[in-house]
């Protein structure tokens, strides 16, 4: 019986403690923050390909994921009309393999792994404020040096439209 009086004791102060701790703070994402009411619908245009190596697949993925995850996560209607309220283009800018990691074997000089960055460079028009906005996103991907950049391509696209399209998704949606 003392014993479960002496927890409801501590249980009791520490929810006073907690609850007075002015340090304390709650952080919370604010999805679509930036957006205002009068904003309804959005054009996503193609997102092109003007990197000098160019993978055929990584550009229409991005734009479908881009548009599915705006008209999934936001109450914009997408259009393809001229007149959107937020249109939105990008393209790839940069799409480059380098050596970061080196091993030495036997004296000579051998490559364990290779990143791949892709850099995105987005432009935002907003119509209703007739205000354009532009922004980079970039991500590294690294894999095996023993892989072809066809394999590695093939084993990261999934990683790269999903990262690349959050971090773009992110940088217009959201208030950080």
């Amino acid at each position: 019986m003392k014993k479960i009086a002496f927890t409801s004791v501590v249980l009791a102060l520490m929810v006073l403690l907690l609850g007075t701790n002015s340090g304390c703070k709650t952080y919370s994402l604010n999805d679509v923050g930036t957006m205002p009411d009068s904003v309804k619908t959005v054009r996503v245009n193609f997102i092109e390909n003007r990197a000098p190596y160019v993978n055929p697949q990584l550009s229409p993925s991005l734009t479908d994921r881009l548009k599915q995850r705006i008209t999934s996560q936001t109450r914009l209607t997408n259009t393809s009309s001229d007149n959107a309220h937020w249109d939105i283009n990008g393209s790839i800018v940069d799409y480059s393999v380098i050596t970061t990691g080196v091993q030495s074997n036997n004296g000579r000089q051998q490559t364990t792994i290779n990143r791949l960055t892709v850099t995105v460079r987005m432009t935002l028009f907003r119509q209703l404020e007739n205000k354009t906005e532009e922004f980079e996103v970039s991500r590294s991907f690294d894999f095996s040096a023993t892989r072809s950049l066809q394999a590695a391509e093939s084993a990261l696209l999934d990683d790269m439209v999903r990262n690349l399209t959050d971090e773009i998704f992110n940088r217009i949606f959201s208030n950080w």
